[in-house]
């Protein structure tokens, strides 16, 4: 399941240089595949320590762990969704993405200059929504001339529907209103799904601070958080020139570093998790002598579906999933243990597949 984050922000805000970080972590992980599938996608692991647990305990031929792709999106500037600077090729790739880091300047830095010439995340902030929200009102009175007349004299219920949900939609982008920011149901969702809808994709914010302001909010971040809890949005605070020297040190040195730093977790490991997260995904096992390998599968998935994302015959052939929980597994201390323990079960096409699920499939084609 290959879902994208697209890294987006104004020129001179650390965007590139934490792209830059992103990629060289993916290569600092020794038996993790790596790849760039071309000069701005890169494909990151996932942290996972349920995997050094596996690993450890099947001692396998093949390690694989879930992965994740980050988009390094072409830097905006005011007017770009009419044309200014890269606008139509910004606003074209980040339509492709699943979700959005939106890298906000807190720093002050007279040696790199702001595009706008003073620090104001705010008015940062609001030039990419601005932008997105022009660029998704566009969409909804172009699809509104086209069916707006025939929704009134229509009998079709569907079809007058959508032009209700449209007018509403037109409303809030009207008044700078992010469509993400309205309560939908499934059923208006499913309608406008097909509109790739930019102010739709979830949303994180990525405070770039100096080396000196990462223990502690400064004022701009502090702008940032406020602004963002108004949309429930995550704001992850990071310096991305400590993440750059990050991704260059071997994993002891890492860890030393961190710890010389007073944190726990680099800001692009928290990256990482919270763009998992905030798409709603979930990882699953499967492990043997073989191969130890993690899958991502999206909350409320079945058992049959995850199947088919190790291949599409295991879906059609689906007979049972034998499953028994990470936390089992590392209370029992071995599959034997857990079975003697009558943790380990069979489950049907209904069962809803659950995070740290490790799965054996029985299938038949």
């Amino acid at each position: 399941m290959s879902l994208t984050t697209g890294i987006v922000g104004l020129p001179n805000v650390g965007k590139s240089t934490l792209f830059n970080a992103i990629t060289k972590k993916g290569i600092l992980a020794a038996n993790y595949p790596f790849a760039t599938i071309e000069p701005n996608v890169g494909v990151v692991v996932v942290p996972d320590k349920r995997l050094d647990f596996l690993n450890n305990l099947y001692k396998p031929a093949s390690l694989v762990p879930t992965t994740f792709e980050f988009t390094d999106i072409a830097g905006l500037v005011k007017g770009a969704s009419k044309g200014e600077g890269l606008g139509n090729k910004f606003l074209s790739h980040i339509r492709e993405v699943d979700a959005i880091v939106e890298v906000v300047r807190c720093f002050d830095d007279d040696n790199i200059i702001h595009v706008e010439n003073e620090i104001d995340p705010i008015r940062d902030i609001e030039i990419i929504a601005i932008e997105l929200i022009l660029s998704d009102l566009e969409i909804v009175l172009n699809r509104l001339n086209k069916i707006g007349k025939k929704a009134t004299m229509s009998k079709d219920k569907e079809i007058r529907k959508e032009a209700e949900l449209l007018e509403k939609l037109k409303t809030a982008l009207s008044n700078d209103i992010a469509i993400r920011s309205l309560s939908l149901t499934e059923d208006e969702l499913k309608i406008i799904k097909p509109y790739n809808l930019l102010t739709l994709k979830p949303i994180i914010y990525m405070a770039n601070v100096s080396e000196d302001d990462l223990s502690e909010d400064n004022q701009y971040v502090k702008k940032v958080k406020e602004y963002a809890s108004k949309e429930k949005a995550q704001v992850i605070v990071v310096c991305a020139k400590v993440e750059e020297e990050l991704s260059q040190l071997d994993e002891e040195e890492h860890l030393e570093f961190l710890k010389a730093l007073g944190i726990e977790q680099s800001g692009l490991d928290k990256l990482i998790k919270a763009s998992y997260s905030l798409l709603g995904l979930k990882t699953y096992f499967t492990a043997g002598s073989d191969e130890v390998r993690a899958w991502t599968f999206k909350d409320g998935m079945k058992a049959p579906e995850c199947a088919g994302l190790i291949h599409t015959d295991f879906e059609k052939g689906f007979i049972k999933a034998e499953i028994m929980s990470y936390e089992d597994l590392e209370t029992c201390g071995s599959e034997k243990a857990v079975k003697e323990a009558g943790k380990m079960r069979l489950e049907g096409k209904d069962y809803l597949m659950q995070d740290g699920d490790i799965c054996y499939f029985r299938f038949n084609v």
